[in-house]
């Protein structure tokens, strides 16, 4: 799928209800997250920028996932929260960008408020890993997400609640949770 179908079907269509039906009984910490689709210099199909979080961190250790964060006092938006966690994760520019729209926030088991921001990236870009975050930064075709039939729910139960857990392999890599969720609702939003 190239930027301007994506555009078209993004724009066009009226969002999908969501798959998500996890709700927190806390309060919850606010987070973005950047939905970064890269425009390929060969072919001008878009890839899936994904990163792998380090083993040692604290809340979803080695789960792939989106660069993003909690918000900061600092942050003017939850676009400028995905931006500055894009920035400081991986050294996606902000100028690199362009913020086409957000899907509804998601509530996660960790506790967090997090909304999906999505952007377009113009090109391949030379990332930075910051190696106490991130342990690897790697992208999926987006066309794998839109025609893949290899998606997943599994229902688990938490403080005798039942919600979904959502699973969309690629490859070695085992995309789960709120990252395959939110993949999920961008495919049923844009198809």
């Amino acid at each position: 799928m190239t930027k301007d179908e994506f555009l078209l079907r993004f724009n066009l269509l009226q969002l999908a209800e969501s798959e998500h039906n996890y709700q927190h009984h806390l309060p919850l910490r606010s987070a973005a997250v950047l939905i970064a689709l890269v425009e390929s210099e060969i072919d001008g199909s878009l890839q899936v920028l994904l990163t792998k979080r380090a083993s040692h961190l604290k809340h979803h250790p080695s789960q792939v996932s989106f660069p993003g964060g909690k918000v900061e006092p600092a942050d003017a938006s939850l676009i400028d929260t995905a931006l500055r966690e894009a920035f400081e994760e991986v050294g996606l520019s902000r100028q690199a960008i362009t913020v086409v729209g957000q899907l509804p926030p998601y509530e996660t088991i960790s506790g967090f408020h997090v909304t999906p921001i999505i952007a377009i990236v113009a090109s391949a870009q030379t990332y930075q890993m910051d190696k106490n975050e991130v342990a690897e930064i790697f992208q999926v075709p987006l066309q794998h997400f839109l025609t893949t039939n290899d998606h997943h729910v599994f229902v688990a139960s938490k403080n005798g609640k039942q919600h979904k857990v959502h699973f969309m392999p690629y490859k070695h890599y085992h995309i789960w949770g709120a990252t395959a969720v939110m993949l999920k609702d961008l495919v049923a939003h844009i198809n």
